[in-house]
């Protein structure tokens, strides 16, 4: 007996300490675990510096200035080929009342020729759709007078020039929907890259905000330096060329000529481009909108250039081709300057490097430097 109690004892020992040495092996294990998950994880993704927001910011607005353009333009092709699908349709519109009134010509015959006991083939001929599959029956011409002849070559003719109108009225329709098409997309990519920019500035500590706005200060301010450079030297080129014309006068060699009076032309309408674009100033850009309460950057432009009765079309693409070409140097008060490669944005030159422009969404119409933006060129409308 103290054999088989002696047995038991260790056995019991085994059954207590076991599930001790079972947890103690799991608690490594999941140590274990952890240690190489917290060893093998990415490391958290480091901030970008604010030179690197700045810079994916201006982008952003860019590509958003980008997108407001072809916005612009497709909405500009939408009306002009709404307007067009609309006479289009009105055309058609006559045509078939014309038509239908010469099928009821055809139909007075063809009742007098039932009338008259002739009803076949003739009035078969002035009752179908198509007379032409009758036309070449010349027993039948014959006996045709020559107003009947005359009513049925109406009709052919009308026939045609009514399914004319019905095909380009429908190929107008279908450049229309693909308008619009492309007016909805490109509304789509300016809301997406406005958002984009909102999202990453909202992310900014109060800190980060402030350096910023710091670099914002910076490039302002270098921005003016470029002006007031630029300033100075048409300042000079100017006193200079003033200089040359009394030297020549004195001389009696200096001429006039009819480049003074277009220059004189120019200038007046420049005034009134200038005049009606500082009356806007504080009013805010908005994409797409042309004024009165607010503008983006070439409907700012275009008013202006209205209210001096010249006529702009409406993207900055097309305002680009409009006028003579200017070098930086030469600028003139109310001239045109474009900025970045893809042309997205245009402003008034007013002088001294300055420019009157609707900047970005957020911003309101104001004077600023030329050299705020990388210049792309510029043109003399008038």
């Amino acid at each position: 007996m103290p054999a088989l109690a002696s047995h038991r004892k260790p056995r019991t020992r085994v059954r207590t300490t076991t599930p001790a040495v079972g947890l103690t092996t799991a608690a490594l294990a999941s140590v274990t675990l952890l240690s190489t998950q917290s060893a093998t994880a990415a490391p958290a993704e480091p901030r970008p510096s604010i030179e690197a927001v700045q810079k994916k910011v201006d982008d952003l607005y860019r590509q958003a200035g980008t997108a407001t353009q072809k916005y612009n333009e497709a909405k500009s092709a939408s009306a002009g080929q709404r307007a067009k699908v609309d006479a289009l349709l009105e055309a058609a519109a006559k045509r078939a009342d014309k038509l239908n009134e010469t099928r009821r010509e055809l139909g007075s015959y063809a009742a007098a020729q039932y009338r008259s006991g002739a009803i076949a083939p003739t009035a078969t001929f002035f009752l179908a759709d198509d007379p032409q599959s009758y036309f070449d029956q010349d027993q039948l011409m014959a006996r045709m007078t020559s107003q009947q002849q005359k009513a049925v070559s109406d009709f052919r003719t009308q026939q045609k020039e009514a399914a004319a109108k019905r095909v380009e009225a429908t190929k107008s329709l279908q450049e229309l929907t693909e308008s619009q098409a492309s007016l909805r997309t490109s509304k789509q990519q300016v809301q997406t890259k406005l958002t984009e920019a909102r999202t990453l500035l909202s992310k900014l500590t109060a800190e980060e905000k402030a350096r910023l706005a710091e670099l914002e200060r910076k490039k302002e301010a270098e921005a003016k330096r470029k002006a007031e450079e630029l300033a100075r030297q048409q300042a000079e080129k100017e006193k200079a060329e003033q200089a040359a014309k009394e030297e020549a006068a004195q001389e009696g060699t200096g001429t006039e000529t009819g480049g003074t009076a277009s220059d004189s032309g120019y200038a007046t309408k420049a005034e009134k481009v200038l005049a009606f674009a500082r009356a806007q100033i504080g009013k805010p850009y908005v994409w797409g909108a042309t004024g009165p309460s607010s503008y983006d950057c070439s409907g700012l432009t275009q008013a202006a250039w209205k209210a001096a009765g010249v006529n702009l079309p409406r993207t900055t693409w097309d305002q680009v081709e409009v006028g003579t070409r200017v070098a930086t140097a030469d600028l003139q008060p109310g001239d045109l300057v474009f900025f970045y490669d893809d042309i997205s944005h245009v402003g008034i030159y007013k002088g001294d490097g300055m420019m009157i422009h609707a900047p970005k969404p957020g911003a309101n119409v104001r004077e600023e430097s030329i050299y705020y933006m990388p210049i792309y060129g510029s043109v003399r409308p008038a």
